[in-house]
């Protein structure tokens, strides 16, 4: 299966997916916040927050695994996206890392399907344009070396996230 087939573009409410793990945009703590991150822990219940108390956090660029409690996905994979600083701070490094990171644990497991949000383009101020062909390049480049990686979601939350990713997977095609 060619890489770019494994690829699909949705929009609408990540925590709703059917897929094997939902990555999390999640703040250093773990411990639940605003955006995608405090809808996930919403959806997948208390046991969510239990688990990832006892994580001990997370760095930036860095990911964790948990069960997905109530959610439709079997498991949650909480990544640290960067803030942006202006871009002179590491933050094209630490978000591919992001999505290196995920993909890496997804394929340690032997997980097939896994949807991503839009990694640091809420509260964390990323630009949206930038961390979209980060994410896709990223994510094309990796699963050349994960072939048991199935599926890819990139799950856009609203019209303008999916009109920039879909620009951004265009760009790769050719």
């Amino acid at each position: 299966m060619a890489t770019m087939d494994k690829l699909t573009l949705q929009q609408g409410d990540i925590t709703a997916l059917k897929v094997d793990v939902i990555v999390n945009a999640a703040n250093n703590s773990l411990l639940g916040g605003g955006g995608v991150d405090g809808a996930i822990h919403r959806q997948a219940g208390p046991q969510l927050l239990e688990e990832c108390r006892l994580l001990g956090g997370c760095p930036t660029g860095e990911a964790k695994l948990t069960q997905g409690y109530n959610l439709d996905a079997d498991y949650v994979i909480h990544t640290v996206g960067p803030i942006w600083y202006g871009g002179d701070e590491g933050e094209a490094e630490a978000l591919a890392s992001c999505y290196k990171r995920c993909l890496q644990i997804a394929n340690d497991h032997q997980i097939m399907s896994l949807a991503f949000p839009a990694i640091s383009c809420g509260v964390y101020g990323y630009p949206l344009k930038e961390a979209a062909a980060i994410a896709v390049e990223t994510v094309v480049s990796e699963l050349m070396d994960k072939p048991e990686i199935k599926q890819v979601i990139f799950c856009a939350f609203n019209d303008e996230i999916r009109q920039v990713y879909e620009t951004a997977l265009l760009q790769m095609n050719q």
